[in-house]
């Protein structure tokens, strides 16, 4: 394997105070962000709202951005658009989430739609209100998809090392979830399912950078500590996969940065919830996860397997 850095022999478990103190910060940033904008702003996925599909007489997939930019300014809330059916009927479905009754929205759109595009023509094929029953119901399975995949690594983690390392790693991953739902609601951006999604993934990556330093926390300890802490052996043990953990992060940050700057406006907010969950699910397996192991092996020492 490449590395970039040998031999290195930092004390990141050194820092382990200053680290809480920044995720404290930043936490309590974060509810405070929830507090002040008075909740979080759900996308029409979660609260509703109204879904129109138009049918153009010429292609429009190349008007995507900008038929977005339009129904934007019309003050309807963050708008979803995108192509449905086959190619050749040009249907664009546009939702946003303005509820009202009869053709008030529709007519706003038709209307702004019309301005913007006189040389290709259009028709209104359907008008309907998503329900805040179905809202409900998916924004219920998505806590719940987060919920059990936290309980789901506890266990994993507790058969494949011991309870304490699946106590320390989801203790990493909630961290991850607050700050990177932070950063959203600092922003005001909207909470949709991409970011959901967004969400899962950067579990399984922070997890999967824990698991790698854990790994060979067991296979070090195994060894014995002759000579060495518990803390040393932990920092130890970050020291060798930190070349490891650099390249890793700079390859998932590049390919996610492109995302975001060159990827348009649907993918904006997936690469934004990648590119900050990437950086503080490593920063969580230094400075939360890490120092959490050692501070439970100080009151009830781990032995090994």
């Amino acid at each position: 394997m490449i590395e970039i850095f040998k031999n290195t022999n930092i004390n990141f478990l050194g820092f382990r105070k200053k680290g809480f103190v920044i995720s404290g910060i930043l936490i309590l940033t974060t509810f405070g962000s929830i507090i002040y904008h008075g909740g979080f702003n759900l996308a029409v996925d979660f609260v509703g709202g109204t879904l129109t599909i138009f049918r153009f007489e010429k292609p429009v997939q190349r008007d995507i951005g900008q038929i977005r930019e339009i129904i934007n300014s019309l003050g309807l809330g963050s708008p979803e658009v995108k192509t449905v059916g086959t190619f050749e009927k040009n249907e664009l479905q546009i939702t946003v989430k303005k509820k009202s009754e009869g053709s008030f929205v529709a007519d706003q759109i038709k209307a702004a739609l019309k301005k913007q595009y006189p040389q290709n023509p259009f028709t209104l094929e359907k008008e309907e209100r998503v329900g805040p029953k179905v809202s409900a119901e998916l924004a219920q399975k998505a806590l719940m998809a987060i919920l059990l995949s936290w309980i789901a690594i506890v266990i994993y983690m507790a058969f494949r090392f011991k309870l304490p390392h699946g106590i320390a790693a989801v203790s990493g991953l909630i961290h991850d979830v607050i700050i990177t739902t932070g950063v959203f609601t600092i922003r005001n951006a909207e909470i949709s399912l991409s970011f959901v999604a967004a969400i899962l993934t950067v579990i399984g990556y922070s997890l999967n950078d824990t698991i790698v330093v854990f790994d060979r926390v067991r296979e070090n300890t195994h060894k014995g500590l002759i000579g060495k802490s518990f803390e040393d052996l932990i920092n130890s043990n970050i020291n060798q996969t930190l070349s490891r953990t650099i390249i890793t992060v700079l390859t998932v940050l590049f390919v996610v940065t492109m995302y975001f700057f060159f990827g348009g406006e649907s993918t904006r907010d997936l690469s934004l919830a990648m590119l900050v969950g990437t950086i503080i699910g490593t920063y969580s397996t230094y400075f939360i996860s890490s120092p959490v192991l050692v501070y439970w092996n100080k009151k009830w020492p781990i032995k090994a397997h």
